[in-house]
């Protein structure tokens, strides 16, 4: 390729000249083609080592003049054939003119002028497409390209230093992670090493310590093992592979490529060692951690975080943590493991204002939310500029907010306000309401529930109080304190305390609405008011193998329970679980879901009940319900749910696990 013409000090070192005229000169650096004897073994062993070779190409053509001591690069080739078609073009296209300039100095002034009007023009072209990457990095991608045969849709992500381990002996150079391969090339005294993995073919990733490896990643594969050490930072090298590996088993799942975040905005400074690729896979990572920590939309994307303290009416205290932004959540998590995690959607927020200052409480900030809470935080480092940014969200942020019963398990609590009373209670009551205001109809001969079924088919509930009953009151009560003290709804403060009367058991009357909180669903509802209804009325009366599966198994979910006994259950279920089937037809129906959303129709109206069959078989476990039975091989085989994946082993391997049959257990 053309290069800008740098100027040259020693010509001959290190290089042969091949070909010649009077202004220019073709050179081959030893180590590389034919012969070279031991100087040109050394040279290309360190050219490999060294990284040299991701800066200069095997072959260039340097512009000299006669008279002049000075010479200038002009082009380099990592190919005879790349240099050579320069070479011709030069003498094509230069030769002839050159031969007329009486002065050697206009002959070099016209050579650099004619090759940068190449250059802009071939930078002209590529403008459109140009990604962000420095021009080190791009250099270092020709080269995998050339070396491993890849197409130049193949991608690199990053490329570090190491050694690979082959038999007894490490062979030092370059790993090459691409966004579908592991590469490695070496090259000591005269022998290649190449080395090419898929990362479809990883089964397990390990960062090993031993006494002889201090800090060693294995890479296991269906028929080998292979060892990597030497690692400048081992740790980022090691989520890099661990985060490359998981996409190319989600690629292989959703049958889809992998497709770069084109909303990311660039880097002001394009680093050395860094692509466009891997600051993208960066953010995803960030954006992925923190939509599992707060239990968010698949679509939230992290746009920063930063250190801060939280004032807490429950303790009375000021807690360090960090608070986090997005495009439609405020977020905080204390330092202290589940000391307070909170959630403030900027649909629910009101007024964002900063406080005084003072030596006691520096740089606060202040945000009020429409149900009347106020949240206190205080030393932020760049409190405005981060007022900027949320007041940036917030103009974006529509003003969608579901109407809803007040009575609704929704309704949001303020501390230090009686909580409402809930929708269903478990304490016998006379069936007053009529049908009227328990249905609404989408046409002539559909009812649908806008309840919970539990509501609309009360059991008989015995006179005396028995101790089922007295341990249910007992936790309400709980749970009426908690909220008391930590808000209720999205904006509760959740700590600890939450967790543990999570882990006791959730009592019937509030299932539903700490379900749809604790899920995430609630918030994707609200994103999207309308959406369940269009659903039904789209996917109503249209016929499929998935609706014909739901069809045969509407009168096999709970046929003891009353509510699944008439035409009102049974429809609701029907139009929560075609709505989805057309809402995914990549799952569609799978068997058991049927007895799921059942459940949930129990304690949720049909919208949160689609909601939270979203929440389940999207975000909280994704591939669990999936026409190849995927996502249940690892949950059998371990007799739990899976757990986000630890920092020294990453085991995904379908391979080496036999699927068994699932079942569905409700506690």
């Amino acid at each position: 390729m053309w290069l800008s013409p740098a100027e040259v000090a020693l010509a001959n070192a290190l290089w042969v000249s091949e070909r010649a005229n009077p202004f220019f000169v073709l050179q081959r650096r030893k180590g590389h083609g034919g012969g070279g004897g031991l100087a040109g073994l050394l040279v290309g062993t360190l050219d490999v080592v060294l990284d040299s070779s991701a800066r200069i190409a095997p072959y260039r053509i340097i512009h000299q003049t006669q008279e002049s001591q000075v010479y200038w690069n002009i082009a380099c080739g990592g190919s005879r054939k790349e240099i050579t078609k320069h070479w011709e073009w030069l003498e094509a296209n230069l030769l002839q003119t050159l031969s007329v300039f009486e002065n050697e100095e206009d002959v070099s002034t016209f050579v650099k002028g004619k090759i940068q009007g190449i250059l802009a023009e071939e930078n002209k072209n590529k403008e459109a497409k140009d990604d962000g990457d420095s021009g080190k990095f791009k250099e270092a991608e020709l080269k995998m390209q050339k070396l491993f045969g890849m197409p130049e849709e193949e991608k690199l992500v990053n490329y570090y230093s190491c050694s690979y381990w082959k038999g007894r002996v490490p062979w030092q150079g370059w790993a090459y992670l691409s966004v579908n391969h592991l590469c490695f090339y070496s090259f000591l005294l005269g022998k290649e090493v190449r080395l090419v993995v898929g990362w479809v073919d990883v089964t397990q990733l390990e960062k090993n310590a031993t006494l002889l490896l201090p800090e060693c990643i294995k890479v296991s594969t269906r028929d080998q093992e292979h060892y990597f050490s030497m690692f400048l930072n081992v740790g980022e090298t090691f989520k890099l592979m661990e985060q490359l590996a998981n996409i190319a088993m989600r690629q292989l799942l959703d049958n889809q490529g992998f497709s770069q975040d084109k909303d990311l905005p660039k880097a002001t400074n394009a680093m050395k060692h860094a692509s466009a690729l891997k600051r993208d896979l960066d953010a995803r990572a960030k954006s992925e951690r923190y939509r599992s920590t707060f239990q968010l939309p698949r679509d939230e994307r992290l746009d920063g975080h930063t250190e801060c303290t939280l004032w807490t009416p429950f303790s009375k205290m000021h807690i360090s943590g960090q608070m986090y932004v997005s495009n439609n959540y405020i977020c905080f998590a204390s330092r202290e493991e589940e000391s307070c995690n909170l959630i403030i959607p900027l649909r629910e927020v009101s007024i964002v204002e900063k406080a005084d200052s003072s030596s006691v409480l520096p740089s606060p900030l202040s945000i009020s939310t429409k149900n009347k809470m106020t949240f206190l935080f205080a030393n932020l480092k760049d409190r405005d500029f981060l007022v900027q940014r949320i007041s940036d969200f917030l103009q974006r942020t529509p003003s969608r907010k579901l109407a809803r019963n007040p009575f609704s398990p929704t309704a949001p609590v303020s501390p230090g306000t009686e909580p409402s009373p809930s929708l269903c209670s478990l304490t016998p009551s006379p069936d007053s309401a009529s049908d009227s205001d328990r249905l609404f109809f989408s046409d002539e001969t559909t009812p649908t529930a806008t309840q919970p079924l539990m509501c609309i088919f009360r059991r008989d509930s015995p006179k005396e109080l028995t101790p089922k009953m007295a341990k249910e009151k007992m936790k309400e009560e709980s749970w009426n304190i908690h909220f008391f003290e930590f808000g209720r709804g999205v904006c509760m403060y959740r700590t600890a305390r939450t967790r543990e009367l999570v882990l006791k058991g959730l009592p019937e009357s509030l299932r539903g609405e700490l379900w749809l909180l604790f899920s995430g669903a609630l918030n994707e509802m609200q994103m999207h008011p309308g959406y369940y209804a269009g659903l039904v009325q789209e996917s109503m009366g249209k016929e499929s193998l998935a609706t014909e599966e739901i069809e045969r198994d509407l009168h096999r979910s709970m046929p003891e329970h009353p509510a699944f006994q008439n035409e009102l259950g049974i429809a609701a279920l029907r139009r929560v679980l075609t709505a989805y089937a057309f809402r995914n037809p990549t799952i569609g129906y799978c068997q058991a879901m049927n007895i799921v959303t059942s459940v949930l129709l129990l304690y949720c109206n049909e919208e949160e009940a689609f909601w939270l069959l979203i929440a389940l078989c999207e975000r909280m476990l994704p591939d669990y319900y999936n026409t190849r039975v995927v996502g249940t091989w690892t949950i059998f085989a371990t007799g739990r749910l899976p757990h986000p994946p630890s920092r020294t082993s990453t085991p995904y391997s379908p391979a080496v696990m036999t699927p068994r049959r699932r079942s569905t257990s409700l506690n």
